[in-house]
């Protein structure tokens, strides 16, 4: 079972999905910590009434002051908006979404609803999201799992973003489940050379 510390920014809706998949046992994990770098951020008030450890650290130094008081085995970027850098021993052990089909539509600016108007603007009948390990360059570390969807050709931006943050849901947990299963090395050195 992972034990996971959750970086988040906002609301937390993330976290409420992974709150309720391992209530319900679909999800094989263990939340050990959430920080947030928004210091009132919805996300930590849901973490606490949760029941889970919840912290404010405004950049990497203070959020790895904090992490070094927990097992973990991954740091999860559920809605974080900044570059992260890990400890040097989990440098292979952070998690991210992104909101579609890397390579497509991804790195340094393409994040949230720019993602999805830049979709809309290449006129894409296909879109998803894309579960992948994080490293120094934005989008770029091995892909875990991916979902796709389908879109229609007069969908705005907006329902596009809809029908993404659907598939996410789904694509968050089965990823991190798919880590468990397999370990962290077997998606690293998949990609390598």
């Amino acid at each position: 079972m992972l034990k996971m510390a959750v970086l988040l920014s906002g609301s937390g809706r993330t976290l409420d999905n992974f709150h309720e998949r391992i209530q319900n046992g679909s999800l094989h994990a263990e939340v050990q910590v959430v920080i947030s770098n928004v210091a009132d951020a919805l996300g930590l008030s849901k973490a606490r009434n949760y029941g889970y450890p919840a912290f404010h650290g405004a950049g990497n130094e203070e959020i790895n002051a904090i992490l070094k008081d927990y097992a973990i085995d991954v740091i999860v970027l559920a809605g974080y908006l900044k570059l992260y850098q890990p400890p040097a021993a989990l440098s292979q052990s952070v998690i991210n979404i992104h909101p579609s089909l890397i390579p497509s539509f991804c790195g340094d600016g393409f994040y949230g609803s720019r993602v999805h108007k830049a979709v809309k603007k290449r006129g894409c009948l296909v879109s998803g999201c894309t579960v992948h390990f994080a490293n120094e360059v934005y989008d770029e570390g091995p892909i875990i799992y991916q979902k796709s969807v389908d879109l229609d050709y007069d969908d705005s931006p907006d329902v596009i973003a809809s029908k993404v943050f659907f598939a996410e849901c789904e694509a968050f947990p089965e990823a991190l489940n798919r880590v468990d299963a397999r370990g962290i090395a077997f998606f690293w050195d998949r990609v390598k050379g």
